[in-house]
């Protein structure tokens, strides 16, 4: 099941403030009716007793906003999110529009013949590429229903890897979406534990936006936040640490963004020693990441009200911001596995305090 998730969720669009049709997709297989807020977040709750938790991940993509569209037809853009540019030139884009069609379009890449010597090592900016949809003209694009503000993606693609592994679109983080569907599947079966508030958020590409007013909404006690965790399996990630595909979920002890916000994430110690407990029983392989450079939800999340007790978990992923993102089927799995697991141990008493 959560393959089936996955696979149907990498195939539809939903860039940062558009991931209308990526809710809706996901509403329809929740085993409860969701609600939504202002800015889009989808919210299921199983009521329970004790701390209440908020289990989340995000259900946005990066990609792009169409910013001109130029006389000949060719279309500029802006960045929407960690786009890494090195890798855009000649990638296949969709641009969605508003009645819910998806137009075909290519980044551009200068032609090898016309490149000279001193370009070819070089790296454009998104600013000055392009999108080539085929349209000749400024009207053709428009008529097309491609305006200003258009939401661009990478186009949706699913390729099935050896070991059970996939690479595709927005892996990041339609993967933790997937993983969370079958969480829920199982939160509706149970006949006890606390509160659990589901909520799959908008925006997380674009300064993480959406999981706060949630987690201001809905005041948990607990926050356990679900994304992808650095593999560094790779000879270009080896130096970062020890999270392979296929050894098993993650647990982030340490998380700084380091440039542009100064944040990240220590986790409750509580936490730690609850999940470290939960994979011991389940004989899950339970990987530790510390990692300079990430920033998630949770960086926000933990200080709502009085402080939330708080940690990250997710699942190793190459190639991470890529049109082609890398996970294990199995890896997503046991997480599964470790959420339900570890939320179960969640007791009335369960202390809260740090020390």
């Amino acid at each position: 099941m959560i393959a089936d998730d996955l696979k149907a969720l990498m195939l539809i669009p939903g860039l940062s403030g558009h991931e209308g049709r990526v809710a809706a997709a996901i509403a329809q297989r929740m085993p409860i009716p969701c609600t939504t807020d202002r800015l889009g977040n989808l919210i299921a709750t199983f009521p329970g007793t004790g701390p209440s938790v908020m289990l989340f991940t995000h259900m946005d993509q990066l990609g792009f906003i169409v910013r001109k569209i130029e006389d000949n037809g060719l279309i500029r853009v802006h960045r929407m999110g960690g786009v890494p540019e090195r890798a855009l030139p000649s990638q296949s884009v969709v641009l969605s529009t508003r009645d819910g069609r998806d137009i075909p379009g290519v980044l551009a890449n200068k032609s090898h013949h016309a490149t000279q010597p001193d370009e070819k090592y070089s790296v454009l900016r998104a600013s000055e590429l392009y999108i080539d949809t085929g349209h000749s003209t400024k009207s053709a694009v428009e008529a097309a229903g491609i305006t200003i503000g258009t939401p661009v993606t990478y186009a949706p693609n699913v390729i099935d890897l050896a070991e059970e592994r996939i690479a595709g679109t927005a892996v990041d983080d339609r993967a933790g979406c997937a993983v969370l569907l079958d969480v829920a599947r199982r939160l509706a079966k149970r006949t006890a534990g606390p509160t659990v508030h589901v909520v799959f958020s908008t925006q997380e590409e674009f300064n993480l936006r959406g999981a706060l007013p949630a987690a201001q909404a809905l005041t948990p006690d607990i926050a356990i936040q679900i994304d992808l965790m650095l593999a560094s399996d790779t000879p270009d990630a080896s130096d970062l640490g020890d999270m392979v595909l296929g050894g098993g979920p993650g647990m982030s002890l340490y998380s700084f963004h380091g440039r542009g916000t100064l944040n990240g994430v220590l986790p409750h110690p509580a936490l730690v020693s609850l999940f470290e407990g939960a994979a011991e029983d389940k004989g899950i392989g339970l990987q530790r990441s510390a990692q300079v450079g990430v920033l998630t939800d949770l960086s926000y999340v933990q200080t709502v009200g009085q402080g939330v007790a708080s940690i990250d978990l997710g699942f190793p992923m190459r190639y991470s911001h890529s049109s082609l993102e890398v996970c294990q089927l199995s890896d997503l799995e046991d997480l599964s596995l470790l959420l339900t697991a570890g939320v179960e141990r969640i007791q009335p008493d369960f202390k809260l305090e740090r020390w």
